[in-house]
């Protein structure tokens, strides 16, 4: 395990924690040797403050993934907005716990991350030539950038990451559309055109499916 914690005397706290719990830990204090020592070592999972010195813990996060490397990462931070939670997970952390914390659900959530293993967990997500970023929210079909509004951003976000499959029309409402919108299924179809118009019109593509009864299926190959 690799605990990356500019407060020393939190790391090393955090260090007798999970030793307690059975992990050998590593520790790293900014930014910079975090980054070094996830590229060098072979941990099963990191545990990740966002406030560092050097690196944050953001631009750390958003480098492995760069990278490729799809090891575990918890942040474990005195940020609770949901904001900053949602900044985190979108640059590919794969969980978000706040300060201050429990060592007994620290550890179990590390647990919870090895017993699922290293998951990709792309910063950018895409489907052929068709990419979404969900921290930048820049949509782009090759080199264009395609402007979106933020409801046709959510719509696409949900499509793109679950590309090849089948997803009905009530759970795009239910995902996209707050329950407090008196939206129904017909507004679905309605903002499933706009995208088209956007992201497969424009280019000759055909990414975005309707299957009569079923819903729509973005195309893993973006069509």
């Amino acid at each position: 395990m690799l605990v990356v914690e500019d407060e020393r005397r939190l790391a090393g706290a955090v260090q007798r924690g999970l030793q307690a719990e059975g992990f050998t830990v590593d520790l790293a204090f900014d930014g910079d040797d975090g980054l070094h020592l996830a590229r060098e070592g072979t941990y099963d999972a990191i545990v990740l403050d966002l406030m560092l010195p050097g690196l944050s813990g953001y631009q750390v996060c958003e480098r492995l993934r760069t990278e490729e490397n799809w090891v575990p990462v918890l942040i474990l931070s005195a940020k609770d907005g949901e904001y900053d939670q949602a900044d985190g997970l979108d640059l590919g952390a794969d969980d978000y716990l706040t300060k201050p914390f429990s060592y007994v659900v620290l550890a179990a959530r590390l647990r919870a991350l090895l017993r699922r293993g290293a998951v990709p967990r792309p910063a950018v997500l895409r489907a052929g030539d068709l990419s979404l970023d969900p921290g930048s929210r820049i949509v782009r079909r090759g080199e264009t950038d395609i402007d979106l509004t933020a409801r046709e951003f959510a719509m696409l976000e949900y499509l793109i990451r679950r590309a090849g499959q089948v997803v009905p029309k009530s759970e795009l409402l239910d995902h996209v559309w707050d329950a407090s919108d008196t939206a129904d299924l017909n507004v679905v179809e309605v903002y499933a055109g706009y995208l088209r118009k956007k992201v497969d019109v424009p280019f000759g593509r055909a990414a975005l499916q309707t299957l009569r009864g079923a819903g729509y299926r973005l195309a893993a190959d973006g069509g």
